[in-house]
């Protein structure tokens, strides 16, 4: 084989070959992204939804059409009972879990003075206990060398007006990762975050005037929202062999943006 056939076949290899991700959340937005992209590394990919079972089928779909395996499997990320149960169809069906990729998440913004103990106990209890419920049982099925990879905010570090309550769940992730990645680190494990910018999703869309998405844009260095395809190419490095040196921090993948 010439340098230059070694060099194609190495750009053309799928760096996730023999991997089993699990992508929460990963029916649409941002977890639909990163669950297309770890299948396009090669990964065969389970998501989970919490309720629509058609948008989750297609995604299941596109990933068949990628040439890889995929399932979709209902569960309700605030339920410890659903998460263990999740992850035992994971392995039942897949062998085993070798990426777990924390996306599953509600965003809601009230200002303080309109917040109650519901909306706090609402939010906490899926981007935070979801995330330590989901990754304590999927933890003895991860083996050595594995990956974790927790989808936080840059809300964490700035200051948005009537999100307090979501942007401390996210610092919440953020501290978690830091110290997962100690608690790992002798099994080869890497814990690393990723923290999108403003980024066009369905979701996104609905609730953004145009104005205000200007006014994001003009805050952007590089001059565009983000997609979910810029996030997901930061986990899918993070995933790969390529982030093994990697871990106990959260990348921001903002596009420069200023809050």
């Amino acid at each position: 084989m010439t340098a230059l056939q070694e060099k194609n076949e190495l750009v053309n290899a799928k760096r996730l070959a023999g991997k089993v991700a699990l992508v929460t959340g990963g029916s649409r937005g941002i977890g639909a992204g990163i669950a297309l992209r770890l299948a396009e590394e090669g990964a065969a990919v389970a998501i989970s939804y919490a309720r629509n079972k058609k948008a989750a089928d297609e995604i299941v779909a596109r990933i068949g059409e990628l040439g890889s395996k995929a399932i979709a499997i209902k569960a309700d990320a605030s339920s410890p009972d659903e998460t263990q149960e999740l992850i035992e169809n994971v392995v039942n069906s897949l062998g085993n879990i070798d990426i777990l990729i924390n996306n599953a998440g509600v965003f809601e913004m009230l200002p303080i003075d309109k917040v109650d103990i519901d909306h706090y106990q609402r939010v906490f209890d899926v981007n935070v206990k979801g995330v330590v419920a989901t990754t304590i049982a999927a933890l003895p099925k991860i083996p050595d060398g594995g990956r974790i990879i927790n989808i936080s905010s840059g809300v964490a570090r700035g200051t948005f007006p009537a999100a307090s309550i979501y942007s401390a769940t996210k610092a919440a992730l953020d501290t978690l990762t830091r110290i997962w990645a100690q608690d790992l680190g002798a099994r080869r494990i890497t814990v690393n975050g990723v923290a999108p910018g403003t980024t066009e999703t369905d979701m996104f869309n609905a609730g953004m005037p145009d104005e205000a998405k200007q006014q994001v844009i003009a805050k952007t260095a590089l001059g565009r929202l983000g997609e979910p395809a810029d996030i997901a190419a930061v986990v899918a490095f993070l995933a790969s062999d390529d982030g093994r040196w990697v871990t106990g921090h959260t990348i921001a993948a903002d596009g420069g943006i200023t809050f």
